[in-house]
């Protein structure tokens, strides 16, 4: 007899190897500034769960946005930002790992002068991980540091 999981028609272990998923410019609706996004995965349903490698460039940051069952970002490199509405911001360095909770608008990018990358990780809900909200400001950015 299977086991449940597979009755279910789930699959079992796939591995996406490295250089096989190409990144992408991250689009201007989303960002300020030069960023790349690197697919890691995206896990099939029922699971939800996607996670992406994010490198900002220095003075690069995303919009303000929301994610409707939160994001958890895990920074590899650099040195960044992130700011909760509300919250001050906070400098964010490699082995942090920055907890956003449900439909908690936030942002993060770079510093103005370090390039960050980190890996982020958010489950979709009805089809949407993210929804983007309006540009952080230049002046808002600049007070931040």
């Amino acid at each position: 007899m299977e086991p449940a999981w597979l009755e279910k028609g789930v699959e079992g272990m796939e591995i996406k190897r490295v250089g096989t998923q190409p990144p992408s410019q991250g689009p201007e609706d989303w960002f300020t500034g030069t960023v790349r996004i690197d697919p890691l995965f995206a896990a099939p349903a029922p699971a939800r769960v996607a996670g992406s490698s994010v490198t900002f460039e220095p003075g690069a940051r995303t919009f303000w946005h929301i994610h409707p069952l939160g994001q958890t970002l895990i920074v590899t490199a650099g040195c960044g930002l992130a700011q909760r509405e509300g919250g001050p911001v906070e400098v964010i360095r490699p082995g942090d790992v920055v907890w956003f909770a449900p439909g908690e608008k936030h942002w993060h990018g770079a510093t103005p002068t370090s390039a960050m990358t980190h890996i982020a990780i958010q489950e979709g809900m009805g089809g949407k991980v993210v929804e983007w909200l309006e540009p952080v400001s230049e002046e808002h950015y600049r007070a931040a540091r």
